[in-house]
């Protein structure tokens, strides 16, 4: 069984930075996508950045620049490092995992493939 937990989130002036960490158990395959996604109130859920196996990444025009995904394959924990926040970027923040993903693939920004995904945390930043 597939969990992911997120942890990190809480409240910031606008400029401040975060980590948000995402410990993952039960995933076993060998080419898998784990992205951050985040939804604001009134708005729909959007990819915020995502990392494959290989290392590839992709991130949000709104976010690139500011944010870093990372993954610690031996602690099995996905990272968004948030930095230069903006009141934009006030949402709940969720982890997902995209399980059997082709290495050749494109791993997009989309929910789709996405079938696992933990229960969210809440990041708030003030102007």
């Amino acid at each position: 069984q597939v969990q992911l937990v997120e942890s990190g989130g809480g409240s910031v002036q606008a400029g401040g930075s975060l980590r948000l960490s995402c410990a993952v158990s039960g995933l076993r395959d060998s080419s898998y996508c784990m992205g951050w996604f985040r939804q604001a109130p009134g708005k729909e859920r959007e990819g915020v950045a995502v990392v494959t196996t290989g290392g590839s990444t992709r991130y949000a025009d709104s976010v690139k620049g500011r944010f870093t995904i990372s993954q610690d394959n031996a602690e099995n924990t996905l990272y968004l490092q948030m930095n230069s926040l903006k009141p934009e970027d006030t949402a709940m923040y969720y982890c997902a995992a995209y399980p059997n993903f082709n290495p050749r693939g494109y791993c997009s920004l989309s929910e789709a493939g996405f079938d696992y995904w933990g229960q969210g945390t809440q990041v708030t930043v003030s102007s």
